[in-house]
């Protein structure tokens, strides 16, 4: 198992599915909060929810077409960060994350997809890491913006949502882009 640094107290860790538990007490704390922004599949509701997420996420690492990773602070699951999909073949990737209100505002995100890009970019050869997030997610877009992503534009009413259809916007960086600077500042 590997640990990255995410500050002083914070590291980034597999996300595997023996800690269902610890995953679903981590979506408790935080369902509410990160609901109007990740797919319903993601946010299990029961343990055996979390271990289906977490085995899907697996299992994707096995078949090289995504994965996992949690970010705990203070020794405390508060969030991750995900390739929803890889596509090595293809060079490009989506990239993900989630969060606990508590953790925010501490650059968490930031650093953990950094790392990711710098993997995707640096070890896999990957072209392209796109980043998808609903419209008016001011957050997520700022994660974007400081990883030094462009907006390629939005797909109109492309999500459901409680009070009708979502827009979401996509952002990407190309490696070209990521090996000229580091923008995420680690």
């Amino acid at each position: 198992m590997f640990a990255l640094p995410l500050g002083d107290r914070a590291e980034l860790r597999p996300l595997e599915p023996w800690r269902a538990e610890e995953f679903l007490a981590n979506l408790d704390r935080c369902r509410a909060h990160i609901a109007p922004w990740v797919g319903a599949s993601f946010v299990a509701a029961d343990l055996d929810g979390a271990r289906h997420v977490l085995r899907r996420y697996a299992e994707r690492v096995a078949t090289d077409s995504g994965g996992i990773w949690g970010i705990w602070l203070d020794g405390t699951l508060v969030g991750g960060v995900l390739f929803v999909s890889f596509d090595a073949a293809s060079g490009v990737a989506e990239a993900g994350c989630w969060l606990e209100e508590s953790a925010q505002g501490n650059g968490l995100v930031t650093r953990a997809v950094g790392y990711l890009l710098d993997w995707a970019f640096g070890v896999r050869g990957l072209s392209r890491v796109e980043w998808r997030t609903i419209a008016g997610n001011e957050r997520s877009i700022a994660v974007a913006r400081r990883l030094g992503m462009s907006r390629d534009g939005v797909l109109r009413e492309v999500n459901p949502g409680p009070d009708g259809r979502l827009d979401d916007e996509i952002w990407s960086l190309l490696a070209r882009e990521w090996r000229a600077g580091d923008p995420a500042g680690r």
